[in-house]
């Protein structure tokens, strides 16, 4: 295992004591497998961190708690590992504790084991349910600051929501969809990957009601609980387009893009207009081969360096109110894509 970096580092990473990765480190007996992965993590996080590591500055820890699709995952440390440099002189490390899908108590002890380890700060994505809400209002209570991403967790005291207006996102796509279909007659099928989120929630609440007020000819036929995950979004949406054969465009919460137009091809059925969220790297690649119309993106390096200065704002080490609002919600087709090699 890597010897490239001080004990007292690998440690403060791992949120392990220092004669735990000790024994970690030197192979000895008695030691988890489970800490083992810990430490092996903690180790690949600051490789990817390295440029953090032995600055001078006031620094932080942070924990980044999050349910989602990897390739969002993804997204969103590629984010925070390009914003944590800006913020010099204040230095910045982060930990990571992602999950396609995790049930709700492996959340919430994940987020105890936080509160009782410390941390100078933790991001969370994850499902709005009243287990997850008080464990937030827990970490908020022990006085460690809560910023949610992308969905909210209210009333749990959390130091900010950092993301875009959810409803407006799903308003605008409802435009978009209702210009292209022609304001129907037809359906579109709206794919979440949970109900349990509510940024997603807000998604289709703005979405339905731009239809109906806007284009009251399109209908909707929903799925959820796909968790954005290829294969079992792939069965619901072929589910749907057997029992509804009017449906002729889609709006996709939730991810899984890829699945749902294979879904459409197996069946032999044309999509008419496509819309979903984030420019990740299956995105791209569906854009610039004409097989989605367009993707609701906004940036995610500047979402987490807004997330990080409201950890620098319940520190003390900025003035009350130094960050901008939500994200701006930027419409990215096939022609105006960044340029291969270009950040988002």
């Amino acid at each position: 295992m890597s010897r490239a970096f001080l004990l007292k580092d690998i440690a403060l990473q791992a949120g392990l004591s220092l004669a735990t990765v000790d024994r970690v480190l030197n192979d000895r007996p008695g030691v988890r497998e489970h800490t083992v992965r810990r430490v092996k993590q903690a180790i690949g996080e600051l490789e990817q961190q390295r440029d953090q590591i032995g600055l001078s500055g006031r620094k932080f820890v942070l924990d980044v708690v999050m349910e989602a699709p990897a390739r969002f995952s993804d997204a969103v440390r590629q984010g925070l590992e390009q914003a944590m440099p800006s913020l010099q002189p204040a230095i910045f490390r982060a930990r990571y504790h992602l999950a396609e899908t995790r049930n709700v108590e492996a959340t919430v002890g994940i987020i105890d084991g936080l509160q009782r380890r410390g941390s100078n700060g933790v991001f969370l994505k994850t499902p709005d349910v009243a287990e997850v809400r008080a464990a937030a209002a827990r970490l908020v209570g022990a006085g460690i600051p809560v910023v949610t991403l992308v969905t909210d967790l209210p009333d749990t005291g959390r130091q900010a929501y950092v993301g875009v207006d959810n409803r407006a996102a799903g308003e605008t796509a409802a435009y978009l969809l209702g210009e292209w279909l022609g304001g129907g007659p037809a359906r579109i099928l709206v794919t979440i990957s949970s109900n349990r989120f509510r940024g997603e929630e807000e998604r289709e609440i703005g979405f339905r009601q731009a239809l109906r007020e806007r284009y009251p000819g399109l209908g909707i036929v929903e799925v959820s609980e796909g968790h954005g995950l290829d294969r079992d979004t792939g069965r619901l949406a072929r589910d749907a387009l057997r029992a509804h054969s009017d449906i002729a465009g889609v709006y996709s919460i939730g991810g899984g893009n890829l699945a749902v137009i294979e879904a459409f091809a197996a069946l032999g059925r044309p999509c008419r207009a496509f819309v979903g969220h984030d420019l990740d790297a299956d995105n791209i690649a569906l854009l610039r081969a004409g097989r989605i119309s367009a993707v609701l993106h906004h940036d995610l390096g500047q979402d987490m360096r807004n997330a990080c200065l409201h950890v620098m704002r319940a520190h003390g080490l900025l003035p009350k109110s130094p960050v901008a609002g939500m994200a701006n919600i930027q419409i990215i087709t096939p022609f105006n894509l960044p340029r291969a090699g270009a950040a988002p």
